[in-house]
């Protein structure tokens, strides 16, 4: 049976977790898994996907891949995915990836499943849920045609190491500009410390209840805490508000999130904000209105004030790492 072929996007220099995720978890599909990496200077890098599973890294690498453009890794995939011929080609669903994977599919005429948040092997076909309406339902889809072109969540399925072959190869791609329309001059990342919250472990967000962006440093205070795959978010009403930078906005017009643990501290829980984070595994609620609706997503409440309970997290979180 042919392979999967995974997409590993790279972003200021360094492999996305979101590849080592995808990767381990087609190696314990079984088959061969090969990995297509596409940038300027990636050879150099492109041995890491080894260690997560990948038995041949296809690099495509020159100047012309330094910034992500449309057209210029759409005609790269598909010429990696022509030549090599896989039953499933997975990505990332980040803003990248799911920018790329439907282009990829529409090139290779078939269809392509987006944002999944878990996928199964059932036969030859892999089998992925991903959530509709706003997080309010979810959907078993099948992808018809081969092959199966498909986009899953980051931080849905976790990672681990499983050790590949790692043979890495140059692709051989041909690259008609013509086609090519842009040309991104400058990318700019917004500085910060923390991780990239599609990234985070654990994310503790405040919404309107954190009342003005002075007191969002109590937030940066407890996600240091938990350590450097911690950050912290926010909602649509506090970015609007100016409150914090829209980077950090989570929700159906900011970020999608599947973190460990999720605090939503101060957020009421609209649909939109509840559609960014419902995924994530453990979610606590911090709120002094007892109705709010943040409370039908979370594992965990507490109806209080935040500026109560957060300082007590603060310190409990202190006592514990001693």
């Amino acid at each position: 049976m042919p392979g999967t072929l995974i997409y590993a996007e790279v972003q200021k220099g360094e492999i996305k977790k979101g590849a080592f995720e995808i990767t381990s978890k087609a190696k314990e599909f079984g088959g061969d898994v090969s990995v297509c990496i596409i940038g300027k200077g990636v050879e150099a890098i492109a041995p890491q996907l080894a260690k997560y599973g990948a038995d041949k890294i296809y690099v495509v690498d020159g100047p012309e891949f330094e910034n992500y453009v449309t057209e210029t890794f759409v005609q790269a995939l598909t010429q990696v995915a022509q030549q090599l011929q896989p039953s499933v080609i997975l990505a990332s669903a980040s803003a990248q990836g799911k920018d790329l994977m439907p282009a990829v599919a529409a090139r290779l005429k078939v269809g392509a499943v987006s944002d999944c948040v878990e996928i199964k092997k059932e036969g030859d076909k892999i089998i992925a849920k991903r959530p509709l309406y706003a997080g309010k339902a979810y959907a078993v889809v099948e992808a018809v045609g081969t092959p199966q072109v498909i986009s899953v969540r980051p931080n849905a399925l976790g990672f681990k190491e499983i050790a590949g072959a790692g043979a890495v190869e140059k692709a051989a791609v041909s690259i008609d500009a013509g086609k090519v329309k842009v040309a991104v001059k400058e990318v700019v990342i917004a500085a910060s410390t923390e991780p990239d919250q599609t990234e985070a472990e654990i994310i503790v967000s405040g919404g309107r209840g954190m009342k003005g962006p002075e007191n969002y440093k109590m937030l940066e205070d407890l996600a240091k805490l938990f350590g450097p795959t911690a950050t912290t978010g926010a909602s649509r009403a506090a970015v609007d508000a100016g409150w914090r930078d829209h980077a950090f906005q989570v929700g159906q017009t900011g970020k999608t999130v599947s973190p460990n643990l999720y605090i939503a501290a101060g957020i009421s829980g609209a649909i939109q904000h509840m559609a960014g984070m419902g995924t994530s595994k453990v979610i606590v609620a911090i709120n002094k209105d007892p109705e709010a609706p943040i409370f039908t997503k979370a594992d965990y409440g507490v109806v209080d004030d935040l500026f109560n309970v957060i300082p007590a997290l603060i310190e409990e979180v202190k006592k514990i790492k001693g």
